[in-house]
């Protein structure tokens, strides 16, 4: 499914209206984007069982993967490298906690 298609079905379910295919065609269309219709159909018929009130809420409640232990031949290497991995995992965090909040 294309994360088009699903971010106009999310804002139809925010908006408390019907998820369609024609809905989504517009959102899309409106966003100077190129529909999908065959993706968009896809979209429409993957999420008519799904409860995405459920599935938000799940979603909002699962905590974010922590980054596995590091090996002790690891935390011998120079603090240069710890500043720079420290600066990813603060990248990554940040980007956990705005997707994240697509969610809310």
């Amino acid at each position: 499914m294309g994360l088009e298609n699903i971010h106009a079905a999310l804002l139809l379910h925010e908006a408390k209206k019907d998820i369609t295919e024609d809905a989504i065609a517009k959102i899309v269309k409106a966003a100077g984007l190129e529909e999908d219709k065959p993706m968009i159909k896809s979209t429409v018929e993957n999420l008519k069982d799904v409860n995405i009130e459920e599935v938000l809420s799940s979603a909002a409640q699962t905590p974010v993967a922590a980054a596995p232990a590091k090996a002790p031949a690891e935390e011998e290497k120079k603090e240069e490298k710890k500043e720079s991995e420290e600066g990813k995992e603060k990248k990554a965090d940040e980007a956990a906690a705005g997707l994240s909040s697509l969610f809310e």
